[in-house]
């Protein structure tokens, strides 16, 4: 679905990723962990085209992408949910999902706003009100729905679970698991290392913008080095 070869990117002369390699195939959820400033927002950023690589690869679906403005890789489907949510405050929760499926003008956008609000039952309640004034988490989750509005094959999500309460967390984790039966493969970037292991099928460790360790998802959970660096075990 997703395959990264020697992606490197910078800001200004500062390189912040030194060569990632990196697989998602179809079905899957990967995540990535690491500690704040390893790069993992970058490297999402990079896959979605809103940041520039410097050099390296993004192949999509077999295709190379790595050139393509983001509104291109939307289309091709490849949708992100930030980090930070980044919803527009001053518009509905309806006018943030309409916005998610700018691309579509056929009758399927209703439908998809339908599944969007099954997902979601709070959005749906809250539709005609400034998503300004939902909750942390209520945002997380119209964030999430917006970009599946995009219909994705793949999903990139950049720290869901950031200032979320615990119970929240859960919920939304759950929301992600639910995905992969609706054939969308997600890329998962968690600072919840635990929480995203628990989930995922293989996982990415980086540090300082590099990979340094890949595998399973549940060799890695069990790996002392990830247990002591990441899990406080």
């Amino acid at each position: 679905m997703l395959s990264v070869e020697g992606l490197r990117s910078k800001y200004g002369r500062i390189e912040v990723l030194h060569g990632i390699d990196l697989e998602v195939h179809s079905g899957e959820i990967v995540t990535v962990i690491g500690a704040n400033g390893a790069g993992k927002t970058t490297l999402l950023r990079c896959l979605s085209g809103v940041q520039p690589a410097s050099a390296g690869k993004v192949l999509f679906r077999g295709d190379d992408i790595s050139r393509l403005p983001a509104h291109r890789r939307v289309g091709l489907g490849l949708s992100q949910s930030p980090e930070g949510r980044q919803i527009f405050t001053n518009l509905t929760v309806e006018e943030n999902l309409r916005l998610g499926a700018y691309l579509f003008s056929d009758a399927r956008v209703d439908k998809d706003m339908a599944d969007a609000y099954a997902m979601f039952p709070v959005l749906r309640e809250k539709r005609n009100l400034s998503a300004g004034g939902l909750s942390g988490g209520q945002q997380q989750m119209l964030a999430i729905a917006r970009a599946l509005m995009g219909r994705p094959n793949c999903l990139l999500l950049d720290e869901p679970s950031m200032g979320l309460a615990p119970i929240l967390v859960d919920q939304i984790l759950d929301v992600v698991r639910t995905l992969r039966g609706l054939d969308v493969t997600v890329l998962l970037v968690e600072q919840n290392a635990f929480a995203a292991l628990s989930i995922a099928d293989r996982a990415y460790v980086m540090e300082t913008g590099r990979i340094t360790m890949a595998g399973p998802a549940g060799e890695l959970i069990a790996d002392p080095r990830v247990r002591e660096a990441y899990l406080g075990l």
